[in-house]
């Protein structure tokens, strides 16, 4: 025969609080809800990009741009991050630093630009991660500008914003 409701409850509340007595004393956090950012900002100046959901940020980092920052991206080996609007058109796990994702730099008015100057506008623009074996670097690679012309953040970093970006999101990236 089982017990009466009340005393089955009675019961449930005994268990609970024991269960709760034998648990650590770190407290329980609960799993963020899966999120996903629809835009990305690169703010050059400030060296820093921010993954939106909306309106609301879900991320900021510090970053590492080209070599020679200042101004848009006129032509290949610049040394300059773009400028303007583009989208993530595809990841690459495998790539020479730690995982990447392709800004979709140049677009046809970037290849006009550099056509009318008779030179190549060139491209491979990504948003990477420290160069493979070289991760113990972590923060310090933001002291200098290093790249190419790429963004560069912590592997670290990089493993979150893989998880956060799909290909397609859009990108703006301001002076």
């Amino acid at each position: 025969m089982r017990p009466a409701l009340p005393a089955r409850l009675a019961l449930l509340a005994a268990l609970a609080t024991a269960l709760v007595a034998c648990t650590p004393e770190a407290p329980l956090r609960p799993r963020p809800p899966f999120e996903s950012a629809d835009r990305i900002l690169i703010e050059k100046a400030a060296r820093r990009l921010t993954l939106y959901s909306g309106e609301r940020t879900l991320r900021s980092y510090r970053v590492s741009l080209g070599f020679a920052p200042v101004g848009p991206k006129r032509q290949e080996g610049d040394g300059k991050t773009p400028e303007g609007h583009y989208r993530i058109d595809w990841r690459n796990p495998d790539s020479r630093f730690h995982r990447s994702l392709h800004v979709s730099y140049p677009d046809t008015d970037d290849v006009a630009r550099a056509a009318a100057r008779g030179v190549s506008p060139g491209g491979l623009i990504m948003i990477h991660g420290l160069p493979n074996g070289f991760g113990a670097l972590g923060d310090w690679h933001r002291t200098r500008d290093w790249t190419d012309g790429c963004i560069a953040v912590t592997n670290d970093e990089m493993d979150e914003i893989w998880a956060l970006v799909a290909d397609g999101t859009p990108i703006e990236i301001r002076p």
